[in-house]
């Protein structure tokens, strides 16, 4: 039978939905990217914040639509919608056959076989949010561009105050270094350049089976394999970044000179409300290290605003913190309130349009900071990995260290040779745009 899949949310989503394809090819099914031609179809939904649990009914009520008129099946929806809404979404929607929990995925083959028996009743299968097996699982590698997420752990044991994913995912689970290692390098035999370390909080690993933390050992590990040229580190937690971490990732030359760190604010009073565990002093403090030991290291971060109790006074200091820092990459989110927090509870909540009047002012502040950042990489000769040919044919388009795939810019540039999707090249950038850097390749590739 024809498999297809909608992959929905994070990369750490993304990395189950290609274990789950990866049990299924192994088990004799096909893969088909057309969803209309497909028998069996899967949701791995997002059930973060508001947006993405609409974005993940909608895609839901699609596919069944396909499972009444097209050639579907079999629907399964999967992943952290189907582990907050099991029941509701069963009930509401008769057409889907079963909800897979997000310590499950590794029992689709066996669901869908039950599935395929007569007169089965739905099925919902959630299984204790302890479990880690089923990243032992090959995977179909969903990327084409040398690029590849390796998720290193599952569950947080942060509990911020506005955050759900503790209860969808369970608490902090480390996965062994020798399992890491292992799928490391068979990506890397495959012809992946750079692997992209994620977890929901990848300063943490280690910690549960090592008794201390172990990401700098496992960088020095995953170095050491042969084709692996790039190691970019995601998601990691301001007040667990050591002087260890700062420094492999100045001296080590696979490590990229990129760090994402969620600092969600810059107010102490929100900071503390939101269960963080750095004031601003410390945030400016971490931001001077990383930039002291490697003047040009990428910093990204993402900021909540509108939080509950967020004043315009708490608002003037996270203006100001993001002006005064320059941070390089900054993704905006407005405060969505979400059953099952504590700041749900909070008194204070903001009303939606003065989130939205927070949200573009903070967006139009941080515009023009990564427009002067970008500015001043014209000039420059980068290295750069391809991914492929735009739309118009004549550029290429691909990232340096300095971008994540998805959430930051691009590097377009045009070459005298044929380039193919996963090579690294040198380009000098000769221009910018408001969101991207243009240039060309200098040296014909080896």
């Amino acid at each position: 039978m024809k498999v297809g899949m909608v992959s929905l949310g994070c990369p750490k989503n993304l990395v189950d939905s290609e274990i789950m394809l990866g049990i299924l090819q192994s088990n004799g099914f096909q893969l088909e990217n057309n969803l209309n031609e497909s028998q069996i179809i899967i949701v791995n939904t997002c059930g973060f914040i508001s947006d993405a649990k609409e974005e993940s009914i909608n895609r839901i009520l699609e596919m069944s639509e396909l499972k009444t008129s097209g050639e579907c099946e079999i629907l399964i929806v999967t992943g952290c919608l189907a582990q907050r809404y099991s029941e509701g979404i069963l009930s509401e929607i008769p057409e889907v056959d079963a909800v897979l929990g997000t310590a499950s995925y590794g029992e689709i083959f066996s669901v869908i076989e039950k599935i395929s028996t007569k007169n089965q009743p739905a099925i919902k299968l959630l299984k204790p949010l302890t479990e880690t097996s089923w990243l032992e699982n090959p995977r179909v590698i969903s990327t084409q561009n040398g690029s590849v997420y390796l998720k290193i752990s599952e569950g947080c044991d942060n509990c911020c105050t506005y955050c759900i994913i503790p209860k969808l995912r369970g608490r902090f689970r480390s996965r062994e270094k020798e399992s890491i290692f292992q799928e490391a390098s068979r990506l890397a035999q495959s012809g992946v350049k750079e692997l992209i370390l994620v977890g929901q909080d990848t300063t943490r690993y280690g910690m549960d089976i090592y008794e201390t933390p172990k990401l700098v050992e496992l960088i020095q590990e995953i170095s050491l394999i042969e084709g692996i040229e790039w190691i970019r580190l995601l998601y990691c937690y301001p007040e667990m970044v050591s002087d260890e971490l700062i420094l492999e990732i100045a001296k080590n030359p696979k490590v990229c000179k990129y760090i994402d760190i969620p600092m969600q604010h810059a107010s102490d009073e929100i900071l503390k409300r939101m269960g963080r565990r750095t004031s601003q002093k410390e945030l400016e403090t971490l931001i001077f290290k990383l930039r002291e030991a490697n003047s040009d290291i990428t910093i990204r971060s993402t900021f909540i605003v509108g939080f509950p109790g967020e004043t315009e006074a708490d608002f003037e200091i996270l203006k100001r913190f993001l002006i005064e820092s320059k941070l390089d990459h900054v993704g905006v989110f407005k405060y969505s309130k979400e059953e099952g927090t504590s700041a749900a509870k909070m008194k204070s909540q903001i009303k939606k349009s003065v989130k939205e009047e927070r949200f573009h002012e903070l967006m139009t502040i941080q515009r023009q900071i990564s427009l002067d950042n970008r500015a001043s990489k014209v000039g420059k000769t980068i290295k750069v990995l391809a991914d492929n040919v735009s739309e118009d044919g004549i550029f290429y388009f691909g990232r340096s260290q300095h971008e994540a795939p998805e959430i930051d810019n691009l590097i377009y540039f045009t070459s005298q040779w044929q380039l193919e999707s996963g090579q690294l090249i040198d380009v000098i950038i000769l221009n910018n745009d408001e969101y991207d850097l243009i240039g060309e390749v200098v040296d014909e590739p080896k």
